[in-house]
């Protein structure tokens, strides 16, 4: 009991101090929101860009160019081989078909009217369940070499540039919270530092009638934790704020590529360990500076 007892104190110690002066702890608390909310609000947006990625529609096919003098049995076989294989969903576009589609094109029916035979082949248009773009061009490969196809078109840049920018995006997102990890310890530090030299007076009296080095450490603690999870709480709110905001826009473009796509926000997990992460680093930031400084008098 004395135990619980003694952190309760601290911790409601820790509160009295935050309360104290509203105007320094909601600046404190700004400068840690921003800190966090910055790379969340990043991995948000890296993890929505990359679920739109792989949704859009028409963008992550292969195109099986039957030859011209392929017949129904070549077509049945490759249809079987599809079947067999289970790449991901496909359908046969038959060369009639094709036809009137390019005839349906603005300025193409003339063209076609002057031909005299059709010259477009039979072709299947496959969907992959793995749209990674190694397992597409092994998969483009494979198709390559079954008989019967004469062309295999697969347009695997976009998906390799898309993915070469989300490594970059998430090397970057990483990169930038180390940057703010340490700028929000810096601040706790500091902010703890200045409380320290308030009360070192208290800290030199306490010492002097038997206080360990742990009970006075311990007020110190609770209030970079406390500093730290609040800050955590406004980065949530912010990337909330500003996710409810872009939500109209983003709406509209996502209409545009007449898609289903459903913005994904911070989850209450992703939440709990923003506001988890900065109440670890305000009190990694409380530990140093009071490590420092009763080190220093010690």
């Amino acid at each position: 009991m004395i135990f619980f007892s003694q952190h309760f104190l601290a911790l409601k110690g820790a509160w009295r101090r935050l309360t104290a002066s509203l105007l320094n702890t909601l600046l404190s608390l700004s400068v840690i929101g921003v800190a966090l909310a910055l790379p969340a609000a990043g991995w948000v947006i890296l993890d929505n860009l990359q679920q739109f990625a792989g949704q859009a529609a028409g963008t992550q096919q292969i195109s099986l160019f039957m030859n011209t003098e392929a017949n129904r049995k070549h077509v049945a076989e490759i249809e079987s081989r599809l079947n067999e294989s289970q790449p991901g969903r496909w359908r046969f576009v038959p060369r009639d078909e094709a036809l009137r589609r390019l005839k349906a094109i603005e300025g193409m029916g003339d063209v076609v009217a002057g031909l005299s035979r059709n010259p477009l082949p039979d072709a299947f248009i496959v969907e992959p369940a793995d749209t990674q773009p190694e397992a597409m061009e092994e998969l483009a490969a494979v198709f390559r070499t079954w008989p019967g196809v004469a062309h295999v078109q697969l347009d695997a840049a976009w998906s390799r540039r898309l993915d070469a920018f989300l490594r970059v995006g998430k090397l970057a997102v990483t990169l930038l919270a180390g940057v703010f990890a340490g700028a929000l310890i810096a601040v706790t530090f500091n902010t703890i530092r200045l409380q320290i030299l308030a009360q070192a007076a208290e800290i030199e009296v306490a010492r002097l009638i038997g206080a360990t080095d742990a009970f006075i450490r311990r007020p110190f603690h609770y209030f970079g934790a406390l500093q730290g999870a609040l800050g955590g709480l406004f980065a949530v709110a912010l990337v909330l704020g500003g996710g409810h905001l872009l939500a109209g826009p983003f709406g509209e473009l996502v209409d545009l590529y007449q898609g289903s796509f459903t913005t994904r926000g911070l989850t209450p997990q992703h939440a709990a360990a923003v506001t988890g992460a900065g109440a670890v680093l305000g009190w990694l930031g409380a530990k140093l500076s009071v490590a420092i400084y009763l080190r220093r008098i010690s």
